[in-house]
């Protein structure tokens, strides 16, 4: 039986498929991960983008000074004319949170790695690791992967990466998936419920993030479309937001600072400053895809009614990342979606930050502005809601007519 693999052992010779010119190769670097106690993972339960917008008190920052007395940020012209298209997408919600385990089939084994919530993106790399260490235990050399998404596509990137035959089996592919109109900031969201987890989900969801956190690292650049973004919370107080009290992974979250009025240019009192990666799905999951192929894996476009279909594939062990699929198709009852929907603008090529206020989120992509959100959990009607729409057009033109123009 082969050797689990573990990150210590993560080496440039564990890589199957070339990577484009100029671009560095993956997974050169060792990855130190700090131990997880259920006392200290119990304190970020809830950690979601959903919670950063969330009124309360909390520790307190120095206030830092930016470099100049006014950060130079473009502002993004909200009008109904630049409206380009409306998305929605369902997340697959567990309040007990992500599935990362092992079944038998008949006389398969199936790796369940569903569940993820708004944390798919974020989550993808670092359970895609755990499911890879509970393949690599059975022994075999070939797997189907069920799903095509972000968590589908790392999944199998990693299998390959072990050497192992992957074959892909979706109903839908990019650009189709749900992976593609996720806002995509790194950083969990709505990824279970404060009180509904168990011990070893709790550790389960600390190692996954930490080793996501640095998967993603390796990815950052323009092939991939992944790269690193200022944050603004904007604050009517120098609290900082009620999530970051008694936060265990404060060091995912670089460049931590409170803004104060006469460094930044929005119209609260405060702005809350962190650096995340951020993912353009376009452009990321079209590259995996491209290193999927390029590394030998197959793929068939191809719907399973029932798991008796999926017990006639011939791959040894299956790996279920079908999201919101493995409700009926596994007959897990604890999924629930949570209906998000986006307004996209015409893009803004200036526009370099993230913002979010109250209810309302700007994220840019080279393919449009994303103004959000919506969190309907138990929604499963997939047409645009027109008064959201009015609502969140609405909300960020106030928002960015307040807001002052950079310095010249």
């Amino acid at each position: 039986m082969s050797a689990p693999f573990t990150l210590s052992a993560w080496k440039k010779s564990d890589l199957l498929s070339p990577h484009p010119p100029n671009h560095p190769a993956l997974g050169t670097e060792h990855v130190a991960l700090t131990p997880v106690t259920r006392r200290t993972v119990l304190k970020t339960l809830g950690l979601s983008t959903a919670s950063l917008l969330v009124g309360g008190c909390g520790p307190k920052l120095s206030l830092l000074q930016s470099v100049s007395p006014h950060l130079r940020l473009a502002r993004v012209h909200v009008d109904q004319n630049r409206i380009i298209r409306t998305v929605v997408g369902l997340r697959p919600f567990r309040p007990g949170g992500f599935v990362v385990r092992s079944d038998r089939l008949d006389e398969k084994t199936v790796i369940h790695n569903y569940g993820h919530g708004g944390g798919g993106m974020t989550l993808s790399w670092g359970t895609a690791h755990l499911a890879m260490e509970l393949a690599v235990e059975t022994g075999k050399k070939a797997c189907a992967v069920l799903g095509c998404g972000g968590v589908g596509l790392a999944t199998a990137r990693l299998m390959q990466r072990q050497g192992w035959q992957v074959t892909i089996y979706a109903r839908d592919l990019p650009p189709r998936t749900t992976s593609n109109i996720s806002g995509a900031q790194w950083s969990p969201s709505s990824v279970f419920d404060r009180g509904q987890t168990t011990g070893q989900f709790d550790e389960q969801y600390a190692r996954a993030l930490r080793l996501s956190y640095r998967y993603f690292q390796d990815l950052v650049g323009d092939y991939y479309g992944v790269r690193w973004v200022s944050n603004y919370i904007l604050r009517d107080d120098p609290n900082v937001p009620p999530w970051w009290t008694g936060h265990v992974f404060p060091d995912l979250y670089p460049e931590t600072k409170i803004l104060p009025a006469g460094e930044h240019p929005f119209h609260t009192p405060y702005a809350f400053h962190f650096d995340t990666m951020f993912i353009e799905p376009p452009v990321y999951l079209n590259a995996m895809l491209r290193d999927f192929y390029q590394a030998g894996g197959k793929l068939e476009v191809k719907r399973f009614e029932d798991r008796r279909e999926l017990a006639a594939l011939s791959e040894p062990v299956l790996i279920n990342c079908t999201g919101l699929g493995a409700r009926d198709l596994f007959d897990d009852k604890e999924l629930t979606p949570i209906k998000g929907q986006l307004t996209v603008l015409l893009p803004q090529r200036e526009v370099d930050y993230l913002l979010i206020h109250r209810g309302d989120y700007m994220f840019p992509r080279r393919d449009g502005i994303l103004l959000g959100g919506t969190h309907e959990r138990g929604e499963w009607s997939m047409e645009p809601n027109q008064e959201a729409i009015r609502r969140i057009v609405t909300g960020h033109k106030e928002l960015f007519d307040q807001m002052r123009p950079p310095m010249i």
